[in-house]
């Protein structure tokens, strides 16, 4: 936070906040061309990370492929623009998968979900203006430990249709029926899509030892795309299963009413305080990495902003991607124009190669997801709260968790 000195007619000296202005501005003082370079291959770098990643968390979240790049797209550039974080990198990420899928289920589908997004982002913008910022930290690290687990919990049923190949009776939506219906249908597995999504998996998990400068995702979905397209194996892809378009994305408004705003209001809510709590903790673990202090409002002024140009050019819900970041600072990422060059590099991949993400097969997407799950998990840290936190405490966590796995992420 920066303060600008003041003085007033008695002659003593007060702070003004000044904390309302985009880092952009601040960072452009004492540019530099050796830094340009810098944030061009670091922003490179990151939109390497964020194809495989955007696809898989749309997929998640019951969209099409390309819908997760127009939101690492439109809002990753906007965010970087207007954001209060000199090296925040926005785009579609897991917490809101679960949510973002129960809402594209409903009646209104897609137009339900542009209409909760663009609320969830006016909600951001008064947040941030009437300084909601410096508060967002008050909220219990029990219940956001508890959320992010469960949400962590719900990806990985979500996802095991497609690591194992099940071919499921119904079509369920909550998370218990997933997992009922994953019982009932288990002995539909297919050997090959299993095959397919444990090599994924391994690779995922052992190729940072190999090489860490080569994003392990990018690899998988090399490697597992290569063998179905060459192999004769029987195993469900992007292209079997959605109709991928290349297209730029078109600003689109749907009808909105009154009954329609009330019945997503609660949504819009829960995608608003996501956003700002995962945007807000990726902006302070940047700025221990880098020695720097963001402006909580103006980030939360441009996730707003984000989340309503993505909800306007047919995205889903954004907000700050922690692992993108802290890869965006380890390539030398030290400036906004490192994000903007992000989403520039995602925008040129989505009408060059976007095709070949048919090829790319479900059981890697789900691999990718799982290993999505397991970092956002903090599996250790629930289980030493539950060990050592007070009563109270733990049954507060316990609670959050069960509520977000059993029941749906707005109650």
């Amino acid at each position: 936070m920066e303060y600008k000195k003041w003085g007033n007619s008695e002659g003593k000296v007060g702070y003004k906040m000044n904390e309302l202005r985009p880092k952009l501005f601040s960072a452009m003082k004492t540019y530099s061309k050796e830094q340009l370079m810098k944030d061009i291959i670091a922003g490179i770098i990151v939109a390497i990370i964020a194809l495989p990643l955007s696809i898989a968390l749309a997929l998640a979240s019951g969209v099409t492929p390309e819908k997760g790049l127009y939101t690492a797209i439109v809002a990753g550039f906007v965010i970087s623009f207007l954001g209060g974080s000199r090296v925040q990198i926005a785009g579609p990420t897991a917490a809101f998968a679960t949510i973002v899928a129960g809402i594209v289920a409903k009646d209104s589908g897609m137009d339900g979900l542009i209409v909760a997004t663009i609320m969830a982002g006016i909600i951001l913008i008064i947040m941030g203006f009437v300084r909601f910022g410096s508060l967002i930290r008050f909220i219990p690290y029990t219940i956001t430990t508890g959320f992010t687990t469960g949400i962590a919990v719900t990806i990985v049923i979500g996802q095991i249709k497609d690591f194992f190949g099940l071919t499921f009776q119904h079509a369920p939506v909550e998370t218990m029926e997933k997992l009922k219906e994953v019982i009932a249908c288990f002995s539909t597995y297919n050997w090959q899509a299993l095959a397919i999504g444990a090599l994924s998996l391994a690779i995922l998990i052992f190729w940072p030892k190999i090489n860490a400068k080569i994003p392990p995702s990018l690899i998988a979905v090399l490697v597992a795309s290569a063998l179905v397209a060459i192999l004769p194996i029987q195993v469900n892809t992007i292209g079997s299963l959605y109709e991928i378009s290349s297209s730029i994305p078109i600003p689109h408004m749907p009808a909105i009413s009154m009954p329609l705003i009330k019945e997503l209001l609660p949504d819009a809510f829960t995608i608003a305080i996501l956003a700002a709590i995962e945007s807000l903790l990726s902006c302070v673990v940047a700025d221990s990495m880098i020695g720097d202090r963001h402006f909580s409002n103006m980030e939360l002024i441009a996730q707003g902003a984000g989340n309503i140009c993505s909800g306007l050019f047919g995205g889903i819900p954004a907000t700050g991607a922690i692992a993108r970041t802290a890869a965006n600072i380890k390539n030398g990422g030290r400036s906004p124009i490192a994000g903007m060059v992000h989403a520039v590099v995602l925008l040129l991949v989505l009408v060059v190669l976007m095709p070949y993400a048919k090829l790319i097969p479900m059981p890697t997407i789900a691999a990718i997801l799982f290993m999505v799950a397991y970092n956002m998990s903090e599996w250790r840290k629930f289980v030493s709260l539950v060990k050592t936190a007070p009563k109270s405490d733990s049954f507060v966590l316990i609670l959050t968790f069960l509520l977000t796995v059993i029941f749906d992420l707005v109650v």
